[in-house]
């Protein structure tokens, strides 16, 4: 376990892919935020090592460029004492991609077809 003092990293090392695509492939970064099951945080440079669960929410990639939001579904988070972080994630889009009249629009039908009282249709909508 390496102490503060050793700590020599002033960037994050990071890999970000989903089955469909890789975002960042060991980029170098200055932060990134992850919304864990065990609460959102933050990891900077020479972060304490940790494993965590991905859940649904927004992972905020933080470069020389500027800053990339993207939303996840779930996954998983390896932060390394080497400042490398691995995101994997189930499913992954950059936020500006996603079309929030479109997803609307799939949640009504998926609420519609939940309520219905034909049992296969119920299926597909709880799903």
């Amino acid at each position: 376990r390496a102490f503060a003092a050793e700590a020599t990293s002033e960037k994050i090392n990071l890999t970000f892919a989903a089955p469909h695509m890789a975002f960042y492939d060991e980029a170098e970064v200055n932060q990134v935020n992850v919304p864990s099951t065990s609460g959102d945080f933050g990891i900077m440079p020479n972060h304490v090592p940790a494993l965590a669960c991905l859940k649904p929410g927004l992972v905020e990639v933080f470069d020389a460029a500027g800053s990339q939001t993207y939303f996840v579904s779930s996954g998983t988070i390896t932060v390394n004492a080497d400042s490398s972080v691995q995101i994997i994630a189930e499913e992954a889009s950059l936020l500006e991609d996603l079309d929030i009249a479109a997803a609307r629009k799939g949640l009504e039908q998926a609420n519609s077809q939940a309520a219905s009282s034909n049992e296969d249709e119920r299926a597909v909508g709880e799903i």
